[in-house]
C-alpha cells in the first residue's frame, strides 16, 4: 500500500496540483495541515479521489468553512489536530507540529509519525519509528531572517517495505524529481 504525505500547502494550488498529479497511484493521502483557505479542500478532493486524511495546522484560519467543505466529500476525513491511522498493520500518528510529533515518535507507540510546520523536508528514524516531514508544498520557509525559497516537496510511503521516498517539484520546469538520498 502506498501512502502519499503532504503538508503546508498555504494556498499554492499550482504546486499542489503538480504534486497530486503524481500521487494518483497512491492508495491514501495524509495532509499534515496548513491548507490555509477553504478552497484548498476542493482542490484536494478533486485532485485525489481516494481516502484523504487531514489534520489542522496553525495557519488554517477558517476552520468552520474548511470543516463544512470537507463534509461535502465522502473520501475526505478531517481529524482535528491529531489522528491515529492504520494502513496494512502500520500504525500512524499525524500532527502538524514538529515539536509535538517528535516526542510522539520517541514514544515508540507508532511505526510512522507524520508532521509538517517548519517546512523542512525530513525522513528520519527515531528509536524505530519513521518520522516523516514531507516539507512544504508552498515552497517557502519563514523565520527571523525573513522568507526564503525551499523546494516544494512531498513523500510517498510504502507500507510493505516500510520505506519513505521524497520528491521535489523543480521550480523552473515543474518536473517532479526524487529527493536523494532516500531513507528506509
Amino acid at each position: 500500500m502506498f501512502i502519499a504525505i503532504i503538508s503546508d500547502i498555504h494556498d499554492n494550488l499550482w504546486k499542489l496540483n503538480t504534486a497530486l498529479s503524481q500521487l494518483s497511484d497512491c492508495d491514501a493521502l495524509i495532509c499534515c495541515g496548513d491548507l490555509c483557505s477553504p478552497f484548498v479542500i476542493d482542490e484536494l478532493a478533486n485532485g485525489f479521489k481516494r481516502h484523504t486524511h487531514i489534520v489542522f495546522g496553525n495557519n488554517d484560519a477558517d476552520l468552520f468553512r474548511i470543516t463544512v467543505k470537507t463534509r461535502q466529500y465522502s473520501h475526505l476525513h478531517l481529524h482535528g489536530e491529531f489522528c491515529e491511522l492504520e494502513f496494512h498493520n502500520r500504525r500512524f500518528a499525524v500532527n502538524h507540529f514538529d515539536y509535538i510529533a517528535k516526542p510522539i515518535a520517541h514514544s515508540g507507540r507508532y511505526d510512522v509519525v507524520c508532521f509538517g510546520h517548519n517546512h523542512q523536508f525530513e525522513i528520519s528514524d527515531i528509536k524505530g519509528t519513521l518520522a516523516i516531514n514531507p516539507g512544504s508544498i508552498m515552497g517557502a520557509q519563514f523565520g527571523r531572517d525573513g522568507r526564503k525559497y525551499v523546494p516544494s516537496t512531498f513523500v510517498i510511503y510504502d507500507t510493505a517495505e516500510n520505506h519513505a521516498q521524497g520528491y521535489r517539484i523543480d521550480s523552473d520546469s515543474g518536473e517532479v524529481l526524487r529527493v536523494v538520498p532516500d531513507v528506509a
